[in-house]
């Protein structure tokens, strides 16, 4: 079945007087009565209240090449990406099985390759039946030809699951924390990396960067409209530690103290590539990588942040390529490794 994607422009005014109620019909009508053309008019940067104060988790589950990553406040829980359509879902339904995730209230698509949204039907299909739902779908809408991105619209029709299409300065309605999209604004042509959902996610002091598979054109287009609201603690590496990611530029504003790189150990692509973990040493940046440490877990409680990994590995980007592959089962425990921001 073609799709289209419905427009239902989520920008912060939206937010703060009701966008929980919008939504789109089964048929793809939104049904607050938004535009159905197509487009959005992007939102302009805005400024927001301080980050919340309270308890942040982030799990980047190690989902071979791929990106999979949940995030868990007090209140709610987002899940950024599904990992890879070959696996349909199935390592990512595992871990939030373990986990005890009931709902998903925020799933975000950075974009329409498989290796992103590869389990969104599956995570979508058991939640809406087996579980308490979905809360929302957000989308940068650009489309994608492919069946994994097909049966991806089915699922959200299928459920009735209201569907977003963001644009930067949007706030995703995460509670316990200040969850921004920074990109696209506005679309370029219809690459499906140049036009990806980056978010930033802030909960007190400390801040997550996610980017998807953002390359340098993107990455310049982020520095340009947001400069120093990049600013984060903890930085997913674009495109899984390409080269076509991390410029130096880009890194200097995003300032990181920590790098988290997800990709298979055995990459067909050589990820995470030399150029960019070169790029992290010199600036002193601590480098996670799950094809070494297995699932990372990040957890915030506002003023610091504690690193959880399996496997107990280095974090010097220079020797992560010459490390023992993680060899952990996805929903294994981690033990924390280190902390950020936090007095020894």
């Amino acid at each position: 079945m073609r799709h289209r994607l419905a427009v239902v422009a989520c920008c912060l005014l939206v937010v703060l007087s009701g966008c929980a109620g919008a939504g789109v019909g089964p048929d793809g009508t939104p049904t607050d009565g938004a535009p159905t053309d197509g487009t959005a008019t992007p939102a302009e940067p805005t400024g927001t209240a301080p980050p919340p104060n309270g308890t942040i988790e982030v799990h980047v589950i190690d989902v071979g090449q791929a990106d999979a990553t949940l995030l868990r406040t007090d209140e709610e829980t987002m899940l950024i990406d599904s990992g890879d359509w070959r696996d349909d879902g199935e390592t990512v339904l595992e871990y939030l099985d373990s986990r005890g995730v009931d709902r998903i209230d925020h799933l975000v698509s950075t974009h329409a390759h498989a290796d992103h949204i590869g389990g969104h039907e599956a995570v979508i299909d058991h939640y809406e039946t087996e579980r308490d739902g979905v809360g929302a779908v957000y989308d940068s809408g650009v489309t994608h030809t492919s069946q994994t991105y097909e049966r991806y619209l089915d699922a959200v029709e299928r459920h009735d699951v209201r569907l977003f299409e963001v644009r930067s300065g949007d706030e995703i309605p995460l509670e316990g924390a200040a969850a921004t999209v920074l990109s696209p604004a506005p679309p370029v042509g219809d690459d499906l990396h140049e036009n990806g959902v980056s978010v930033s996610v802030a909960v007190g002091k400390t801040s997550f960067l996610f980017t998807g598979d953002a390359e340098r054109a993107t990455e310049s287009r982020l520095l340009e409209r947001h400069g120093d609201r990049l600013d984060a603690d903890v930085y997913q590496a674009g495109h899984h530690g390409s080269n076509t990611s991390s410029g130096p530029a880009f890194l200097d504003a995003v300032d990181p103290a920590v790098a988290v790189v997800s990709s298979g150990y055995d990459s067909q692509f050589g990820h995470p590539h030399d150029e960019p973990l070169e790029r992290f040493s010199e600036r002193g940046i601590r480098t996670l990588w799950t094809g070494v440490h297995g699932t990372i877990v990040f957890e915030s409680d506002g003023e610091g942040i504690a690193v959880r990994t399996q496997v107990d590995a280095t974090t010097d980007p220079l020797e992560l390529n010459d490390a023992p592959e993680a060899g952990a089962d996805p929903t294994d425990p981690t033990a924390e490794r280190f902390a950020v921001g936090v007095a020894a």
